[in-house]
């Protein structure tokens, strides 16, 4: 119980000191709470993966009714993936955002945002109750798209906002459906709630229950045709926030799905076989726009349709497997997608980061104007090959392994 309530006063604490804090006064307070909220729950999370689940129950109110936790080994994976994430943006963010140290009330929001988008992720990775799950994914909605409008005087950067936002609560309507669905036969908010009505009401019932779900999943993973959002969304936003939806955001849609997976019985096989063809769709179409683009930003935010693509390939591959009854397939899938999502997360947020330095340093990202950057940015563009040749699949970087 101390660890939930640390987990939850942390952040607290920080968000009513960072406005009357001075300028590095803030970026400390952002960082040191971003850092303990992620040593606090990598904890729990490597216990998880050893076994050791974290399990607690919250009293919750008259609607909700008890609030679970948990944190069993698929929330411990993506625990570890967001908290890298957070530390590594955060850092970035340190440097990057010196440029807007004359916008000091900005400043606070953004920095405000930035803590409750990790706690409100995190939160999402352990929380077993649908209301309480909604209220989560509302929070990190709404930060997210704060945090996209950084630039707020751009009439492009609003545009791409309200489309996120406005896409974001389609999926939350999606979600919404499913629960109440399960909640009005139940009577339980509970995600237990999910699988034992789905075991009473096996074939086109819980596959039609899985597709609210797996639709409101997949607008946040950006899956085609679900996807429109995100080319616009990434961006606009500030460099490590870029890094940080690419690398993190949208993979919160890939565990919604893989949650699903878990919580309903289905025919394995035949939505093996849909989320494969959807998959395949979304790695060439993203491919295909990526090569169009001249903006650097939005090329790689194509190239993170065309990743959750390869991460659906693994998903469906693993379904038709269980499908089948071919451990080794299912084997090979599942862990291929958990592996892209960690590697794509680190590759892709380093691109994003390379990307904001040389917005910084030219003042434009139309890759046509740009020219002999290795000789003015040595290190940026060193670390931009290196990313570029991961997300290539090229032997031995990291890509190529999953």
């Amino acid at each position: 119980m101390n660890l939930v309530w640390s987990f939850i006063l942390i952040p607290f604490i920080a968000i009513c000191l960072i406005p009357f804090l001075q300028l590095k006064g803030k970026a400390i307070a952002v960082y040191g709470t971003v850092s303990m909220i992620a040593i606090l729950t990598s904890y729990l999370a490597i216990q998880a993966l050893t076994g050791q689940n974290f399990n607690m129950t919250l009293p919750g109110s008259l609607i909700s009714g008890p609030i679970n936790l948990q944190i069993d080994a698929l929330s411990a994976w993506f625990i570890l993936i967001i908290n890298f994430g957070f530390i590594t943006g955060g850092f970035y963010g340190l440097f990057y955002m010196k440029t807007y140290a004359d916008q000091p009330k900005n400043l606070n929001l953004h920095g405000i945002l930035f803590v409750l988008l990790q706690a409100s992720l995190l939160s999402l990775c352990a929380i077993q109750n649908s209301i309480a799950f909604l209220i989560a994914w509302e929070i990190m909605a709404l930060s997210a798209f704060l945090s996209i409008i950084f630039e707020h005087e751009k009439i492009a950067t609003i545009k791409a906002g309200i489309n996120y936002l406005i896409q974001s609560h389609i999926s939350i309507l999606f979600l919404m459906i499913g629960f109440i669905w399960v909640a009005g036969k139940t009577g339980s908010y509970d995600f237990s709630a999910i699988h034992s009505y789905s075991l009473t009401h096996p074939g086109p019932l819980s596959l039609l229950l899985f597709l609210f779900f797996f639709i409101g999943f997949a607008i946040k993973a950006g899956f085609v045709p679900f996807h429109t959002w995100l080319p616009y969304a990434h961006p606009a936003a500030p460099a490590h926030i870029s890094g940080i939806m690419s690398g993190i955001l949208i993979k919160i849609g890939i565990f919604g799905i893989l949650r699903m997976l878990l919580l309903i019985p289905v025919n394995y096989t035949a939505i093996g076989s849909f989320i494969l063809i959807i998959s395949l769709i979304s790695g060439i179409y993203g491919v295909m726009l990526a090569i169009l683009q001249h903006n650097l930003k939005k090329l790689l935010a194509y190239h993170s349709i065309e990743n959750i693509g390869i991460i659906g390939i693994g998903i469906g591959l693993g379904c038709i497997g269980l499908g089948i009854n071919n451990p080794v397939l299912s084997s090979l899938g599942f862990a291929g997608a958990l592996l892209h999502t960690l590697n794509h997360s680190l590759f892709k947020s380093l691109l994003f980061f390379t990307a904001g330095n040389v917005y910084q340093a030219t003042h434009t990202l139309d890759i046509e104007k740009l020219g002999g950057l290795v000789k003015k940015m040595p290190q940026t563009s060193i670390m931009f090959l290196i990313a570029a040749l991961a997300i290539c699949g090229l032997p031995p970087f990291n890509g190529f392994i999953s």
